[in-house]
């Protein structure tokens, strides 16, 4: 039997395999996070279909579509069939719930396949995210700080091996932020596949009634980060992680540089987008550096002169924030800041389980609109291209 359903019982299945069956172009544009895409048309196949239905009629791109994918049908089977174990569902999508989710819901039904499909489709899901993203978010956010080279996004991740609940906006943007964020990483995923990504995350740490993050600006390269993700970093507890410069221009090299030849001339490029600020004489100071392969002091000019200026955070502990930890020790810092997020009174309370305003009572410390620097808690990277 088919069931269809709505889009918070389709990503609240566990035990299903979602199978996208758009085309390729459809998918790789945006899909729903952890989706397959099996295509019933591809893309020259769906074009030609269009093209029958504008030129001709329903019913003529209909028999055409049919013709198309009826000689496909044992494969398509065969290919969902490898990705389903015994026991598990199928959830199906299109692009409105419409003709193509419906027919491969039919044919898998009648091979004994346990058949889900998403009432209205993808468009629905992202309607379903868009009105998530409309109104403030039901947990506390508890925010990172600090210098560049300190190790933020590493406590982050370390945070996150540990269970608890983080959102890493520069993993989900394959960003690392400002005009060196691109350097030696893949490309980044569309703005559309970004939000769900992030939306995903967020819906998982639900049940631990906050996230942690890493402050961030409000772009991440080309991607923009959720207006409501940045308004909970204005209002959630403050950690700032600090450590001694050299500590943080080992860990920088090894970030951007770590014997990567390749990644050289990006670098480069990276480095004269700086010149309006930097001047020329510096930009080709530090290329020659990078050239010459003194990269480390090209770290620590960047560090010294360009990014702490820029930032104006504290290199030492302060008290105008809630927690102060030293990350030369990551494996220190990650265990304290455990223990304080563990004696939130947030922690471990589900959203909308008690607390007062879906756990938003929380630090004014940084109020929305005031106390933003560039690059920081959705200020802008003002070197950011």
């Amino acid at each position: 039997m088919i069931r269809s359903i709505g889009v918070d019982e389709a990503i609240n299945i566990s035990d299903a395999v979602m199978v996208d069956v758009r085309s390729e172009d459809e998918y790789q544009e945006a899909s729903i996070p952890g989706a397959v895409n099996v295509p019933l048309l591809n893309n020259e196949e769906r074009a030609r279909v269009g093209t029958q239905y504008k030129q001709v009629n329903h019913n003529s791109a209909r028999r055409l579509g049919l013709e198309i994918v009826s000689p496909k049908l044992a494969e398509m089977v065969k290919a969902i069939d490898t990705l389903v174990s015994p026991g598990k569902k199928v959830v199906l999508f299109c692009w409105r719930g419409g003709t193509r989710s419906q027919f491969v819901a039919y044919m898998l039904d009648q091979m004994g396949f346990e058949v889900f499909r998403i009432e209205g489709g993808y468009k629905s899901y992202r309607r379903y995210v868009n009105a998530y993203f409309n109104s403030d978010l039901p947990h506390k956010a508890v925010v990172i700080h600090g210098l560049t080279g300190v190790g933020k996004t590493l406590v982050l991740k370390k945070l996150i091996e540990e269970g608890m609940p983080g959102l890493d906006l520069e993993g989900l943007a394959v960003h690392r932020g400002s005009v060196f964020g691109k350097v030696g990483l893949p490309p980044s995923p569309t703005q559309k596949t970004f939000e769900g990504l992030v939306f995903q995350e967020l819906k998982k740490a639900e049940q631990k009634g906050i996230f942690i993050v890493e402050c961030e600006s409000r772009r991440l390269g080309r991607l923009l980060v959720p207006s409501p993700v940045l308004n909970s970093m204005k209002k959630g507890s403050r950690i700032l992680v600090h450590a001694p410069l050299a500590v943080r221009v080992k860990r920088s090299v090894e970030e951007y540089f770590s014997g990567k030849t390749d990644v050289i001339p990006e670098l480069l490029m990276a480095t004269a987008a700086l010149v309006k600020y930097l001047g020329h004489g510096k930009v080709e100071m530090l290329k020659g550096y990078i050239t010459g392969g003194q990269v480390d002091k090209a770290v620590e000019f960047l560090l010294t002169n360009y990014y702490d200026p820029l930032y104006k955070y504290p290199d030492k502990p302060d008290s105008g924030y809630d927690l102060s930890v030293d990350t030369t020790d990551l494996d220190l810092a990650v265990n304290k800041i455990c223990n304080f997020v563990r004696g939130l009174t947030e922690y471990n309370v589900p959203v909308n389980g008690g607390i007062p305003n879906g756990n938003r009572e929380c630090s004014e410390k940084c109020e929305i609109g005031k106390g933003d620097i560039p690059g920081s808690c959705g200020g802008e990277h003002q070197d950011t291209p």
